[in-house]
Formats: C-alpha cells, structure tokens, sequence
C-alpha cells in the first residue's frame, strides 16, 4: 500500500513536472529533446496500460506547435519489488505504441540497494531487446550541502536529503536541505520534512533533534516547522495531518475521474479515521465510475 512518503515524492513530479526532464539533462547528462511545455497525463492512464498494471505518474514533452516528443514515466520505488522488472517494459512499450514518441522509465529509489536493483537492465528474452531504467538514487543524486544551492533547487535537496541524510555528511545534507524547505510554504514545507524524516536512522534523527533543541535554546528561528513536527505532544496532530492527507487526496482523485460525491458520501470521506481504509478507496478510484464502487 503506498505510504504518505511515497505519495508525497509521487506528489513532487506531479506539482513540478518540469523537474523530471530537467534532472534527465542534469544528473543523467542526456539530451532531452526540445519542448515548450511538460503536462502530467495519468488521467489518462488506464486507457493506455491494462488495469493490473499501475504507473505512479506519466509526463508528457510537447513542442511549441503541440508533437510529442518523449513520455517519462515516473515511479518512486522504496522497496524491492520483482513485479516491477515486468510491469516497467510495459509501460514503455504501450505508452511508447500508444503516444508514438520515444518513453522511458524514470524511477525515483532513495535506498542505495533498491536503486542497484531498480538499475538493472532488463532483458526482454534471449538478449534480443532491453529496458534500462534511469534511476534517481545516491549514486546519482548529488550532496547538496551548501544552504543556497538549495534553495536554487528546493526539490533537489529534498531528494539529496532522502537519499544521502544517513551518510557520513547527513546532518549538513538535511541542514542544507530544512534551509530550502524554509523558503516554502508551510505545508510543502512541512510534508517534505515528512519524508526526510521518515528515511533518517535513529543515530540520525537523534544529531538532528540536538541541532533543532539548541537552536531553539539559542532563540534561533530557522526551521519552526521543524520544531512543530518533533513535537512529540503534537503526534496525534501529525496523524491527523496524514489523514486529511488522505483525504484530499481521494477527492481530487474523484473529481479528475469526473466522480461525483453525494452529501452523505462526502461526509463518509471526511468523517473516515482509517488509513487502510482510505488507502483502498484510493485504489478503488481507478477504473470505477460511480461513488459506490470506490467506497466499497
């Protein structure tokens, strides 16, 4: 089931489409074809892969006149999953059929060993054809430790936190990266916190306490969302905050799948305090039509 950090991560690519293309010209070195715009296009999803199969996002590159000329498709991936190495051709190969322009796969692996395993190339049968994902872990990822490199690129340093915050230069890879997140607003702010939260080890989570308790004794101000989130009186607030989450989530989901909630349903969605549970109505959302079968 995805959690709130793979979401959020999902939820990165989705709100800065543009970053995907740019982090292929930057970090893989490719040439990235020319285009005016970058649109995300998973509404359209499930007319495109067979309902067993599930992409977390699909970008499309456009020309100024309106070609395509390249669909990325773009999976954050946190743990070892074998389906994956089938289910991945199958994106590039039917989107590729169905778009008529060049696809890739573009997997988003902040553990080094699932960014080794996601790498590997993928042999369609007998040697005769291959699928090699482009994979966005600590080998690639760059650590960003100086505070204004990242906040020239606020995303970037999310994901070099995330995926080098338990190095041997975490704490100032995560010091670098809460300076950006000070840029933004409260809650891009507070989620991606989340997620780099999530990936540190406690020896970890423990150096960035002790840095966060003696600013806060020093009268500093520098990371006051920080603070709130540590807060351990505030954790019930901090579930809270994942269930709206989920929430928002699910109902925008609806409302681009054109599905219309009734008084009662709505108030069913909003009353829920189930993560399980809005995790399967968020599943259930693909391929239904009507309000009833997503809360089945």
């Amino acid at each position: 089931m995805p959690t709130l950090e793979h979401n959020a991560l999902v939820e990165m690519f989705r709100e800065h489409p543009e970053l995907a293309p740019h982090l292929l010209a930057t970090l893989f070195h490719i040439e990235v074809p020319p285009h005016a715009s970058v649109a995300v296009v998973e509404s359209s999803l499930e007319q495109l892969i067979p309902v067993e199969f599930r992409a977390d996002l699909v970008l499309e590159l456009r020309e100024t006149s309106g070609t395509l000329v390249l669909a990325i498709v773009v999976e954050v991936q946190r743990d070892v999953d074998p389906d994956k190495k089938f289910s991945w051709p199958t994106y590039v190969t039917v989107v590729r059929a169905r778009k008529r322009c060049g696809t890739v796969v573009l997997v988003v692996a902040p553990d080094a060993g699932v960014a080794a395993w996601a790498a590997e190339t993928i042999d369609l049968g007998l040697g005769r054809g291959n699928v090699e994902p482009l994979v966005l872990g600590p080998a690639v990822v760059p650590e960003i430790t100086d505070p204004d490199e990242a906040g020239k690129e606020a995303e970037l340093a999310v994901l070099s936190a995330v995926a080098h915050g338990n190095g041997p230069n975490g704490l100032t890879v995560v010091r670098a990266a809460l300076v950006a997140l000070g840029r933004l607003d409260q809650e891009h702010a507070m989620v991606y916190f989340q997620v780099i939260w999530s990936g540190l080890r406690e020896p970890m989570r423990r150096a960035l306490e002790a840095l966060v308790m003696e600013r806060q004794i020093e009268g500093e101000t520098t990371f006051p969302f920080v603070r709130e989130l540590m807060d351990r009186s505030k954790l019930e607030g901090l579930r809270e905050g994942k269930l709206e989450g989920k929430r928002d989530t699910l109902l925008r989901l609806l409302a681009r799948a054109g599905i219309v909630l009734g008084e009662s349903e709505r108030e069913r969605v909003q009353a829920c305090t189930d993560m399980a549970t809005l995790d399967r109505w968020i599943d259930n959302v693909l391929g239904a039509t009507t309000a009833i079968e997503v809360l089945s």
